[in-house]
């Protein structure tokens, strides 16, 4: 195993399952964000359905992880512990990839806000709340505006949530780009990873417990989150002899299991835990996944069936254009249900268009959003995949 580590170091290393994990989790972010309901007129039928779509808080806590994963990753496997380039090359391709995108949404939100408060002024037309529920409002404040022009906006509790809410993990990962380099990953080369790990959970715990709830709104114990794929990089490919035993020695596939019960068993509101716990023991499920399906690929193993469904080419290709779907779908959910809501159907027919219409509206959406807005920014190692080749392969 240790021979595979160190041959794998000498070439870029790509994880197609990586890509497939972003897809997957994108979409069901999506599916989380429908409201297929009229008021309280939502089906019996759909209930259920509605019930499995609650966990969108684990789709968070993977892409959290994976970049702790994704950032490490070169880290872990040079000689040095160093990151290439150093910190300005580091956050110059931070910049590039995250900004673009973001801030262009951003434009395209406040241009849907303009045009619906000059229908308001100007015509009899008035904003229904009801019909426009959802991940997005044009009712919003220059307060607002810009403190997501900042990007800080995570920080505000009363304004994390306005404009495009699912934008506030954006501020949080963005936040934690500056923590890797210039804290953690001095802290890793000097104490070590399990050190590093416990520093980031006391700094995001801190304001919570002590500071009466301060920044609780950008769930700042995603630091030790973040940390936890760090870990599963630096575990999976270090030469330490100490970390190298630990590779070999743990069942990575039973942890995975074992932490994923427990997340599920720990979010159940009656028992009143605090939120960081389930999301915590749902980082630690896939950082052991990361371990476990690296382990499995860099030995040549047989795929197993999470590894299969990671690595079907219309996952990857859903990968491909994750972070767009991210930024775009709210909108998108939002204006179909509108033009839905006063349609003459039953609210069996509602809930199903607003899931399916609404799911492929947000797939074209981001699409043409990632070609023109994302896609360019991207490094050309990135620009190298593209969707088609992944569906084709």
């Amino acid at each position: 195993m240790t021979i595979m580590i160190e041959k794998s170091a000498e070439k870029r290393l790509h994880l197609p399952y990586l890509d497939g994990l972003r897809g997957l989790a994108s979409l069901y972010v999506v599916l989380v964000h429908v409201e297929p309901g009229i008021g309280d007129q939502l089906p019996e039928s759909w209930s259920l359905f509605v019930r499995a779509m609650k966990y969108g808080a684990f789709s968070v806590i993977s892409f959290i992880v994976l970049s702790g994963y994704v950032l490490m990753l070169p880290v872990a496997r040079s000689e040095n512990g160093q990151l290439s380039g150093g910190f300005m090359n580091y956050i110059k391709r931070r910049s590039r990839r995250i900004l673009p995108p973001y801030y262009m949404i951003l434009f395209i939100c406040v241009l849907l806000a303009a045009v619906v408060f000059i229908f308001e002024k100007f015509t009899s037309f008035q904003w229904n709340e009801i019909a426009g529920l959802g991940s997005f409002s044009p009712k919003f404040s220059f307060v607002d505006f810009l403190l997501h022009l900042l990007i800080i906006h995570n920080l505000d509790g009363s304004s994390y949530l306005t404009i495009n809410p699912p934008m506030w993990t954006v501020a949080s990962e963005w936040q934690i780009y500056f923590f890797f380099p210039l804290l953690f990953l001095p802290i890793w080369r000097r104490f070590g990873l399990f050190v590093v790990i416990i520093i980031a959970f006391l700094i995001g715990l801190t304001p919570v417990f002590l500071l009466s709830g301060l920044f609780e709104s950008a769930n700042p114990w995603f630091l030790g989150i973040f940390c936890l794929g760090m870990a599963a990089a630096d575990i999976g490919f270090s030469r330490k002899p100490q970390l190298v035993a630990i590779r070999n020695s743990l069942p990575w596939g039973w942890l995975t299991v074992i932490f994923t019960g427990i997340a599920f068993i720990t979010e159940w509101r009656r028992l009143g835990l605090h939120i960081w716990i389930n999301q915590t023991f749902a980082g630690l499920a896939f950082a052991c996944l990361f371990i476990s399906l690296t382990k499995s690929i860099i030995e040549d193993k047989q795929p197993s069936l999470i590894l299969r469904i990671l690595q079907h080419p219309l996952a990857i290709a859903l990968g491909t254009f994750s972070y767009s779907l991210y930024l775009t779908h709210g909108p998108v959910l939002v204006f179909v249900r509108y033009f839905l809501f006063y349609l003459p159907i039953s609210p069996d027919m509602f809930a199903a268009g607003c899931y399916l219409l609404g799911t492929v509206m947000s797939l074209i959406i981001a699409y043409w959003f990632y070609l023109y807005f994302e896609r360019p920014f991207m490094s050309s190692f990135l620009k190298k995949r593209k969707v088609k080749d992944a569906v084709i392969e």
